[in-house]
């Protein structure tokens, strides 16, 4: 966050409103990301529907890039392990897709970076009671990736389709297709 002499001690007084305000210009860019490359967004665009003026977008960013990192990395702060069990469980992307949703939307869109898919999915290594994968296996890498990529990309469908299935029918599902792909 960038911001100096009176800013700084009003930001500090008022977090909720300084929350608020980056929280603005936070959907405002996800919305946008969901239609568009993100060379084709630009601060004014962003600071016209967010409704705040330019020296208010740099006092959070310095740049849309880094807006964009802020996004990034607030999501794979949310699905990093909280606990000493050491991996993220599907039922962690569930809270994530819960909660996140708008981001995810923008970054696993059309328009998002292949480099945040990579790093979601190092994220989230398949470690749930119903799904396992043998780590002596040559063909474990490519499992892993069918796996994760799988749930990832459901996972997706059902947040575009706006939730058109019970969750627990969409973690069946899951459970069932790894199942499947297991038996080979």
């Amino acid at each position: 966050m960038k911001s100096v002499g009176r800013l700084e001690i009003d930001m500090k007084k008022q977090p909720e409103v300084t929350e608020k305000t980056r929280q603005v210009f936070v959907d405002v860019f996800c919305d946008l990301y969901c239609k568009k490359p993100i060379e084709k967004i630009s601060i004014q665009e962003i600071t016209n529907k967010a409704g705040y003026n330019r020296s208010t977008f740099y006092q959070y960013f310095s740049d849309i890039y880094e807006l964009l990192a802020f996004v990034e990395n607030d999501v794979l702060d949310y699905i990093s392990p909280k606990d000493n069990r050491g991996e993220a469980e599907i039922s962690d992307l569930v809270a994530l897709y819960d909660e996140k949703g708008t981001y995810l939307n923008a970054l696993l869109g059309d328009f998002g970076s292949n480099r945040f898919v990579e790093r979601l999915k190092a994220c989230v290594p398949l470690e749930d009671k119903n799904i396992s994968l043998s780590e002596n296996n040559q063909l474990t890498p490519y499992l892993y990736e069918f796996h994760i990529s799988t749930v990832l990309s459901l996972f997706r469908l059902w947040q575009r389709r706006g939730k058109d299935i019970p969750l627990n029918e969409l973690l069946a599902l899951i459970i069932k297709l790894v199942r499947v792909e297991q038996m080979y």
